[in-house]
């Protein structure tokens, strides 16, 4: 961490710093009192001063690289980051924009000559801290801090390192920040084998989203669906490894949400990922499943048209698995005259869309071409699949 220190210019950084931590400090003890606005207004001065020594203004210059090391050197010996982000729902909404332009300002810190792959600070709060990005995360819990959390974690989301902690993270809400946490260290510690125990801050986005005012919700949506499509690798793995507990979460509180928002994108952002490559093998476990398959059929009787359409970009995975299950096959053979006569008149107002009737036209045919009956198709039992099969079929 050769980059971190150059003593003979750090004292006024120090000093800046020293002085924002005990007004936190002060701050987290006096919530809630009158002397708490006091702070507050001391906080805003030297936080709106941190900014500027490392980011500069419009009006003046980029501080020079020894000064901006320098500051940075301050903020992560003296550990304000956590401070900042769990004390940001104390701060006022001015001086909340100022604390996410400098902490996503430290995050982007590379020091000259710099090649490693994250940004020499980011690197430094996850080998060392990593309950920062935990507790951004957290920031999704208040809606006075959840904006500025957001805003801060998708630009930190460009890197691998970040997902990662979020997705092995085993803490619990209410944790962090305050006391020992169970945050792992990424570049050691990570058994990618190892199940999770749901319980880490990737699993409470499905509350962030499912159970928050519409404003948290989309945000949180925002960065959850940031995670698995930039990371893919990194993501397909975990969900291999945590497939049947994913998924369950992802059906029941995403895709049965009763949100329109919610649940039209969910499913959108179900197609992309099981239409993606580097999930082949995710998908083909999710269009093997029959429960899987009723609920996206139920999809496409939605009352409303956008649902209707994300849920037949999903349908038609299934319809299009050359190698389908028994149970999707029985399943699809016992509605087959059923979406023969459903599908043709399936949004038919859509005739300025051309790859969508295409699609449509293709689906009614490989739907036609599928056995008349179970027996013929040589399909046995299906196991897992409700004995009353009816309670999910699709009604012309």
């Amino acid at each position: 961490m050769a980059f971190l220190f150059n003593r003979s210019r750090a004292r006024s950084a120090q000093d800046l710093v020293k002085s924002s931590k005990d007004l936190l400090q002060r701050l987290g003890r006096e919530e809630g009192q009158a002397a708490a606005a006091k702070t507050q207004t001391e906080l805003s001065s030297t936080i709106a001063t941190l900014k500027v020594s490392l980011c500069g203004t419009p009006d003046t210059p980029t501080p020079d690289a020894s000064s901006q090391s320098s500051l940075i050197s301050a903020i992560l010996s003296e550990k304000l980051l956590p401070l900042l982000v769990s004390n940001l729902h104390l701060l006022p909404f001015e001086t909340r924009k100022d604390t996410q332009t400098l902490i996503a300002a430290v995050f982007r810190y590379r020091a000259p000559g710099s090649t490693a792959n994250e940004p020499d600070a980011l690197r430094e709060v996850i080998r060392t801290a990593p309950e920062v990005i935990v507790q951004l995360c957290r920031g999704y819990e208040r809606k006075e801090s959840a904006s500025a959390c957001g805003g801060v974690l998708k630009e930190a989301l460009k890197w691998d390192a970040v997902a990662a902690v979020i997705l092995y993270d085993e803490s619990v809400s209410g944790d962090s920040g305050n006391g020992p946490t169970k945050t792992v260290d990424i570049y050691n510690d990570i058994d990618t084998s190892s199940p999770s125990s749901g319980t880490g801050v990737f699993w409470s986005f499905f509350t962030y989203i499912s159970s928050s005012p519409f404003e948290i919700s989309a945000d949180a949506f925002d960065t959850f669906r940031t995670i698995l499509t930039k990371h893919k690798p990194l993501v397909a793995q975990y969900m291999g490894t945590n497939f049947d507990k994913f998924f369950e979460r992802y059906n029941n509180v995403l895709v049965r949400s009763e949100s329109y928002v919610t649940k039209r994108q969910s499913l959108k952002l179900l197609g992309e990922v099981l239409l993606d490559r580097a999930f082949y093998e995710v998908m083909t476990r999710y269009v093997g499943s029959g429960e899987n398959l009723k609920l996206v059929m139920w999809q496409l009787k939605d009352d409303r048209r956008m649902v209707q359409y994300e849920g037949f970009h999903v349908f038609k995975i299934f319809a299009a698995n050359p190698n389908k299950t028994p149970e999707v096959q029985k399943f699809l053979i016992m509605n087959k005259q059923r979406l023969l006569k459903f599908l043709p008149r399936f949004l038919e107002e859509r005739t300025d869309d051309d790859q969508f009737n295409d699609e449509k036209a293709w689906l009614i045919k490989a739907i036609g071409a599928l056995p008349d009956d179970v027996g013929a198709a040589g399909v046995g039992s299906r196991q897992g699949v409700e004995k009353n099969p009816s309670t999910a079929q699709v009604r012309s």
